[in-house]
Order: structure tokens, then C-alpha cells, then sequence
């Protein structure tokens, strides 16, 4: 999650920031920013719907005992991040005939220029809602519908153990099981919540555009919407930090990989 978070720091901020800001590149070669377009999609879908697996793999751990051994395994793990990985590329990959080039220069097409049937034709409308019902608007669904469930759980469990704890009249440290379950949960809420409010602009304004167009109303501002996009987009960072917060095992893991290059050189120098 944290990899597909980053890939689209790099793609959708990095990548269209050389695009917008250093013109006549070969990123403006028209195969190019084509490519660019379904990466920065790609991965965003990637990162929403990898939200979604975690999401699906702490509701299963904590309130599925029984299906939580054979779900929740490295094996498992692999499986979901590939296919996830994959559907999320195909998915996007349409994203590529959504241009054409706006100038050819020996023999080389240049720039890209949005096809005139992107607007009227009903494939594209109908793979255009179809793309955001798959993301955001699914994925926020049921990131909710999951949190409640667990949470609904994670109380119920809390109540009942408690009791039981209470009265066998245990004393010294707090249940540990509990202390578990606590930092379930808080992880669980800093994840899918904070992808939750950060989509939360974008995803009324797709509502609204859907609703102006429908009814003949006026759509949302573009201002809104720009900001929708910059929340959507700071989405993608939040996780990252978030690990290296609340997981000793991420932390650890970094600093490994944040050493490892002076220890190169540490090794380089002794020799």
C-alpha cells in the first residue's frame, strides 16, 4: 500500500508537474503523455483499492475467527496485492485512446489532444461512470460499511471480555487481547478514515456533476473541485505516515533501508 502510495506521488505530482512546467519534452510526445495519463490513473486505483484490501483484511482478522487463518496469510496477501496490481492496470489502460496527437512533426506525433468523440460517444460515457463508480465510489462504500462492522465487533467483544475479566477478578497488568484489539482499531480508523475525509470532496463533486447533468443544474465550482483533486492526492501520502507512526515493524524496516547506503560506503571505506 505504502509502494502504490508512493508510485503515485511520483506519476500524478512529480511526472505532470515536469509536464506542465517543462514543455516540448519527449513527456510531450504523444505515446508519452498517453502513457503518462493511464500510469498516474493506474496507480491511483491501485492505492484506493489496496485501502480496500487492508480494510477487508483487519475485518476478517478480528471478527472472522475461523476464516481468519486461511484468509489471513503471506500467501493470501500476495495474491490479493497482484490482482489488485493487475485489474487496476487493465482497468486504466483505455485511458491511452483518449488522445490523440495535436501536431505531427517528422513523422512524430506531438502533444495530447482530447478526441472530440471522448464527449459524445456513449462507450466512453459509459466507461467514464463506470471508472468512478470502481473508484472512488465503491471503494468509499465499502470502506465504510467494513468500519462499522468491525467497530460494531470490536465493541460487542470488548463488552463481553471485559465482563468476563471482571468477574474472575483478575489484578495486575490490563488484558492484553483488549490492548491488541485497541491498536486494531486506531490503525484501522488513521487508514480508511483518513481516506475517507480526503475522498470526501472528491466524491461529492462527482455526485454533484452527476446530479447538474442529469437535472440541468449548475455543477460544482472549479475551485471545489481543484481541491478535491489536492485532498484526493495528499490521500496517497497519508498512509505512508501513518505506518511509520503507529508499526514498530514499518519503522524498523525503513531505518534499515534509510542505513543501508552508508553502510555500503561504511564497508566501501574499510576496504
Amino acid at each position: 500500500m505504502a509502494t502504490a502510495d508512493l508510485l503515485v506521488v511520483i506519476t500524478d505530482v512529480i511526472l505532470r508537474w515536469f509536464i506542465i512546467y517543462f514543455p516540448v519534452s519527449f513527456l510531450d510526445i504523444t505515446a508519452v503523455c498517453s502513457l503518462a495519463d493511464v500510469l498516474m490513473t493506474g496507480t491511483t486505483v491501485c492505492s484506493v483499492w489496496l485501502t480496500v484490501a487492508f480494510t477487508c483484511d483487519r475485518f476478517v482478522a478480528i471478527c472472522w475467527k475461523k476464516l481468519r487463518n486461511k484468509y489471513c496469510t503471506e500467501k493470501t496477501a500476495h495474491v490479493i496485492i497482484g490482482t489488485v496490481s493487475v485489474l487496476g492496470c487493465l482497468e486504466s489502460i483505455p485511458w491511452f485512446f483518449k488522445y490523440r496527437a495535436k501536431y505531427t512533426f517528422n513523422n512524430l506525433e506531438w502533444f495530447c489532444d482530447t478526441k472530440p468523440e471522448y464527449y459524445t460517444s456513449d462507450i466512453w460515457t459509459a466507461y467514464v461512470l463506470l471508472h468512478r463508480i470502481l473508484t472512488p465510489l465503491v471503494p468509499f462504500l465499502l470502506i465504510v460499511l467494513l468500519n462499522i462492522l468491525t467497530v460494531r465487533y470490536i465493541f460487542m467483544a470488548n463488552k463481553a471480555r471485559r465482563r468476563l475479566w471482571m468477574e474472575t477478578e483478575r489484578e495486575g497488568p490490563g488484558d492484553p487481547e483488549m490492548e491488541r484489539r485497541r491498536k486494531s482499531i486506531i490503525l484501522l480508523f488513521a487508514i480508511s478514515g483518513s481516506f475517507i475525509l480526503l475522498w470526501m470532496t472528491n466524491v461529492t463533486c462527482f455526485i454533484h456533476q452527476r446530479i447538474a447533468f442529469v437535472y440541468g443544474s449548475s455543477p460544482p465550482s472549479p475551485t471545489i473541485g481543484t481541491i478535491g483533486y489536492l485532498l484526493q492526492l495528499l490521500s496517497t501520502c497519508t498512509n505512508t505516515c501513518i505506518y511509520t507512526v503507529t508499526q514498530s515493524q514499518f519503522r524498523e524496516q525503513l531505518k534499515t533501508v534509510v542505513k543501508y547506503p552508508f553502510s555500503l560506503i561504511r564497508r566501501a571505506i574499510k576496504l
